[in-house]
């Protein structure tokens, strides 16, 4: 009996896992508004995408979006409206002109001189050195005397 309560509860939680699995995805809303405002930033919160920001005006802000997308405006003009309205603090990443144009080009000069640094680095490192002369050759010939011990005590 126990071990029948056990299957029954197993083929449940299986029954109820593959219909979870097999369910349609929950359908997002469709249309720009959704989409810009996933991707500016809002200027009542900072840090956070219109879409986050809890606040009431960032609801008005979106309900304002979803209302000019209706009315059939573009998104470029919707755009360019918030920009002229909040200023460049609603991108969320700069314009490619002018002092914006730093954000995108100080990290590849930096990454392009940490290389240059770092394969001179290398460069120095694994550079081959001559070695030092390990004997030095003698100046004046031995004594023959002091040649012969050496050759005896090496015959030993």
């Amino acid at each position: 009996m126990l071990v029948l309560r056990a299957g029954l509860w197993a083929a449940a939680v299986a029954a109820a896992f593959f219909l979870t699995a097999t369910s349609a995805p929950a359908q997002e809303p469709e249309g720009w508004a959704y989409d810009l405002a996933n991707q500016i930033m809002s200027p009542y919160c900072p840090g956070r995408t219109l879409a986050e920001c809890p606040s009431p005006q960032a609801d008005t802000l979106r309900m304002w979006l979803i209302v000019q997308e209706a009315a059939g405006r573009d998104r470029a003009e919707v755009e360019a409206e918030l920009i002229e309205r909040f200023g460049d603090v609603i991108l969320a990443a700069p314009r490619p002109e002018g002092f914006g144009l730093a954000a995108y080009l100080v990290p590849v000069l930096v990454f392009l001189a940490g290389g240059v640094l770092v394969g001179v680095v290398l460069r120095r490192f694994t550079r081959v050195r001559p070695l030092p002369a390990v004997g030095v050759a003698p100046s004046e010939p031995l004594d023959p005397e002091l040649e012969r011990q050496v050759d005896e005590e090496l015959a030993r």
